[in-house]
């Protein structure tokens, strides 16, 4: 997992819960990295889900409902990074459609091995769209948040759902209807 996942998700831990909460789970954690890191760097995804955990038994915060928090502000940190890349699109259902054929080949670019979801898209209309996660991290929370602030982004709104295909939420179907 590439090292800017782990060094925005400190700054997020450290902005809404403070240096001690990261020192906490950082010291809570059996990291081979020991909770240094590098946006270039790669690190295990295990190290991820430690400070996951922790932080969710710290704060009685589900994993689920902390993914979505972190991909809020990870869209943030794509919309001052990368502002090119949104305005490549006039529309959500347009942008999150593309995520494997045109952002994913981007961050490849940038990160050429980056370990990244794939969504295949299942069915796309104008104002709806059907694709499918899978992966390994089971992250689709993360997904989740993101295409929510993709949809604020365009001054827009819409239903997503998601299903999960396997138990472990390795493979998931979203179903979004743009409102």
């Amino acid at each position: 997992m590439k090292g800017i996942v782990f060094t925005e998700f400190l700054e997020l831990v450290e902005d809404k819960f403070g240096l001690e909460m990261v020192d906490h789970i950082i010291s809570s954690s059996e990291l081979e990295s020991e909770g240094i890191y590098t946006s270039v760097g790669t690190y295990s995804f295990s190290e991820m889900l430690q400070l996951l955990q922790h932080l969710s038994a710290r704060t009685e915060i589900s994993i689920d409902n902390l993914l979505l928090v972190y991909a809020e502000h990870f869209f943030s940190v794509i919309e001052d990074s990368y502002p090119g890349l949104l305005a490549t699109y006039k529309d959500p259902i347009e942008m999150i459609s593309s995520i494997e054929n045109h952002i994913h080949v981007e961050v490849r670019k940038i990160y050429p091995d980056a370990e990244l979801p794939a969504f295949e898209v299942v069915e796309k209309t104008d104002n709806s769209l059907v694709m499918i996660y899978k992966s390994s991290r089971a992250m689709h929370h993360f997904g989740l948040g993101l295409m929510n602030k993709t949809f604020e982004h365009f001054n827009s709104t819409a239903t997503i759902d998601l299903e999960k295909i396997k138990e472990d939420g390795t493979e998931v179907r979203f179903i979004i209807h743009k409102n």
